[in-house]
């Protein structure tokens, strides 16, 4: 069980519980709960936030055979506070509802047994908001594995449905329907031969449209290869890989949790990413990666700004030019990717990693919202058996956004490209365990009181503190 609190009104509350049923079978349980009263400076709405789940599993381990049932739940509640600056007199203010409420309910499974049937899984989820949007997603995906000639044979299939809805658009002058169901077989061989290892496959997938949208059938590469030029201190690796991603209403909420409720969902087509790299040890505790990609895809969802229309009759709290939309076009994404990690002894451990890409869109003016420069790094210390200490750092490029408005007379005030700053930010924490039971820990979040901000609109708070504890229970 974890308890702590910070300045912002911030509680965090962890409880975890696992327990042997019998000799194969297990129960396990998580309540998490997240929550701040807001109180960004210079922000004139509701910047609170609330995020609790339960998530319940109960699964068996016996001889060939394994299962895992799992059932969940989340409540979430953001506001679209990110006004633009002197864009609406203090009446407006006052009189917009800015809350949006999630929820998320899940039941879902998995499944091994036997030399032939790998983990498969199955999963259902209904998420659902405060304006009517509701989803329905069905994912399936059997996995089996068998040998052929001394060759290891191997079969994914996936079965993903998409179903929902959101009650108008943006302009309020008509509802929003869509839905997908993706079938996908994924047959590879993998051949070992000394110092190369390969794995040869390919994808085939077919996109059933019941709403709007084409049905589509794709074939995607799947090809991956690494060799060892010298042992594990230097490996060479290679592949081409496509897939059919299936986008949704729940995933775009997790990622952007300003987004408005009238959203066009469809999936993106990943044709391939060609990438080569190496890897390896630079010495028994220091691990390097490095890695060189080309991406295309068609049909890439970006998130921009929507845009504010002064004549609009939809007066939800979203249609201020405080949420966003998702387009897609056909993105091509040059990416460097560098990883090290070290663990100096059992005590001290260290990573840094960086990637810098490079975009290049067909309609829309820039890769919105994406950074061509993202690090982190981070370093673990155990002081004394006692205490322990760490330290995080993460850094992100330049974003581009665009503020988009229609005014009641003509002409329309130009469209305004906006430039996000890049930001970094700086994480502390310090823990004392006081016994095998009991753990107090200090924690400390954008340290450098850094007022940046990860979407147009929407700074973050400044310098936050939280202290508590942990204890272990013995049942």
């Amino acid at each position: 069980m974890t308890l702590a609190a910070g300045n912002y009104g911030t509680v965090n509350a962890e409880l975890f519980v696992t327990e042997n049923v019998s000799n194969t079978d297990y129960f396990g349980g998580m309540l998490r709960h997240n929550s701040t009263q807001g109180g960004i400076d210079k922000i004139t709405l509701d910047d609170k936030m609330l995020n609790t789940s339960l998530d319940l599993t109960y699964g068996s381990r016996s001889n060939g055979m394994s299962w895992n049932a799992d059932l969940g739940y989340k409540h979430q509640i953001y506001n679209w506070y990110g006004i633009y600056p002197g864009l609406l007199p203090d009446t407006t203010i006052e009189g917009i509802d800015e809350r949006q409420t999630y929820h998320t309910l899940y039941v879902g499974g998995r499944l091994s047994a036997g030399e032939i049937l790998k983990e498969s899984s199955v999963k259902f989820s209904r998420f659902w908001d405060a304006f009517g949007s509701a989803e329905n997603r069905f994912v399936a995906k059997p996995s089996l594995e068998f040998d052929i000639v001394e060759q290891k044979i191997k079969a994914n299939f996936v079965l993903d449905y998409i179903s929902g809805s959101f009650d108008q658009n943006l302009d309020k002058t008509a509802s929003i329907k869509y839905g997908f169901t993706n079938v996908g077989f994924q047959p590879s061989i993998k051949i070992n031969k000394n110092d190369l290892s390969m794995n040869l496959g390919v994808g085939f997938f077919y996109s059933a449209a019941q709403e709007e949208g084409e049905s589509k059938f794709f074939i995607y590469p799947q090809v991956t290869a690494a060799y060892k030029v010298v042992g594990d201190l230097m490996i060479f690796y290679a592949g081409a890989e496509g897939t059919l991603q299936q986008n949704s209403y729940s995933d775009f909420a997790q990622e952007n949790f300003f987004v408005s409720p009238t959203l066009g969902v469809a999936p993106t087509d990943q044709k391939y990413d060609v990438y080569a790299g190496l890897k390896g040890k630079l010495a028994s505790s220091v691990s390097y990666n490095i890695r060189g990609s080309y991406k295309n895809e068609e049909g890439k969802a970006i998130f921009k700004s929507n845009l504010y229309d002064h004549a609009n009759a939809n007066t939800d709290g979203y249609t201020y030019g405080n949420s966003f939309e998702v387009v897609y076009d056909k993105v091509k994404t040059l990416s460097l990717f560098g990883e090290l990690k070290a663990d100096f002894s059992k005590n001290v451990s260290f990573g840094i990693n960086g990637t810098f890409s490079s975009f290049s869109t067909e309609a829309e003016a820039e890769a919105w919202n994406l950074p061509a420069i993202k690090l982190a790094t981070t370093l673990d210390v155990n002081i004394t058996p006692k205490w322990y200490a760490g330290t995080s750092l993460f850094f992100v490029g330049e974003r581009k956004d665009i503020f988009r408005q229609a005014t009641i007379t003509l002409p329309f005030p130009p469209d305004e490209e906006i430039t996000l700053k890049s930001f970094f930010d700086l994480n502390a924490h310090v823990g004392y365990k006081f016994s095998e039971r009991m753990t107090f820990f200090l924690k400390g979040n954008n340290l450098a009181n850094q007022n940046y901000e990860r979407w147009f609109n929407y700074p973050v708070q400044g310098l936050q503190v939280m202290g508590g504890a942990s204890y272990k229970f013995d049942f």
